[in-house]
């Protein structure tokens, strides 16, 4: 099911060649912020990997991904969904050390993906990971981390607007922290969504915490694969888009499973046959990093910045052909 929705009086601030200028510099500004504010290091990453790996994401369970046969090695791959598990095993293999760790251009095709203003086919983030400690392993340092990814999106804002002065979008660096299962008991009779976009209404910026597990309701706020964020230590931050008149998710993050909590979530999940896999026998066996890691959309990152109504301003990718249609009559100038 594909829906587009029109805000009423729309107009883009730019024009799409000053659109596609502006675009260059948010992902130029922001990866200089985020990379010295991590201590991240840019690396190379598989557009595939190999089917029988156990590296590819598998979200929710449900979406398929765009597999092919590759004749020349005998073998299926499947175009990456994300980089979750491949960016700790990076980090082993290329020998990173604790308080270091990489980024990273991840470009993915998410076919069962329904079609609105900010959900495309085409997937484009940054993904990163970072090795930490037992010590770090806790809820205090991924607040932490959280507070400096909003700083470096908010000092790429307020640099974008040095160089386009017509741009006037605000971003608030105050973060608000609420757990999926205080934003239940809050709003029980709404959906997942709604509570995000009354909660974020309010209070501009937030990280939602506790994403994967069921709350009391006995469905969980969203899906989350059990294999790479600890369900207690994760969590999507969130900043309210005047444009769309909702909550816009800029960043799906967390500290990820040690063996203890993978033996936890593969169990609740019924996924224990996954064990068997390279990627998880060495997880329960202690011989990856602890990491905390996540994504950054970038296209999400630029329609928010720069105002846009609908995600395929900042991108190119396909339509429907009524989303198409009304565009145009819009004036939304889909690339």
């Amino acid at each position: 099911m594909n829906r587009i929705y029109i805000p009423e009086n729309y107009k883009p601030a730019m024009d799409e060649y000053d659109t596609q200028r502006a675009i260059a510099y948010i992902k130029e500004v922001f990866q200089e912020e985020f990379s010295t504010a991590l201590n991240l290091k840019r690396v190379s990453a598989p557009l595939f990997v190999i089917e029988s790996s156990g590296l590819n994401d598998n979200l929710n369970g449900y979406e398929r991904p765009v597999s092919f046969d590759i004749p020349a090695i005998g073998t299926n791959a499947q175009v990456v969904h994300s980089l979750a598990k491949w960016k700790r095993l990076a980090l082993k293999r290329y020998n990173f050390k604790v308080g270091n760790g990489l980024y990273t251009d991840m470009n993915a095709i998410r076919r069962d993906e329904e079609l609105d203003n900010v959900h495309s086919i085409y997937v484009d983030q940054w993904d990163w990971e970072k090795i930490i400690t037992r010590e770090t392993r806790n809820l205090e340092y991924l607040k932490l981390i959280v507070r400096e990814i909003v700083t470096a999106i908010c000092k790429t804002n307020e640099r974008l607007h040095v160089r386009y002065p017509q741009l006037r979008v605000k971003l608030s660096r105050d973060v608000s922290y609420i757990t999926t299962q205080e934003l239940e008991d809050m709003y029980p009779e709404l959906s997942p969504n709604e509570r995000e976009n009354i909660y974020l209404k309010e209070h501009k910026t937030a990280f939602i915490m506790q994403i994967g597990g069921k709350l009391k309701s006995g469905k969980p706020h969203d899906g989350r694969a059990p294999d790479y964020d600890d369900w207690q230590l994760n969590g999507d931050l969130f900043f309210w888009d005047d444009v769309l008149g909702r909550a816009l998710e800029i960043s799906s993050m967390g500290i990820r499973v040690d063996a203890e909590s993978l033996e936890r979530q593969l169990k609740l999940s019924g996924c224990e046959e996954r064990k068997s896999l390279p990627f998880h026998k060495m997880l329960l066996n202690d011989e990856l990093p602890l990491t905390i890691g996540g994504g950054i959309g970038q296209s999400r990152l630029c329609m928010l910045m720069l105002g846009c109504a609908h995600i395929g301003e900042v991108q190119s990718s396909v339509w429907d052909e009524e989303t198409v249609r009304e565009c145009e009559k819009a004036g939304i100038n889909l690339l």
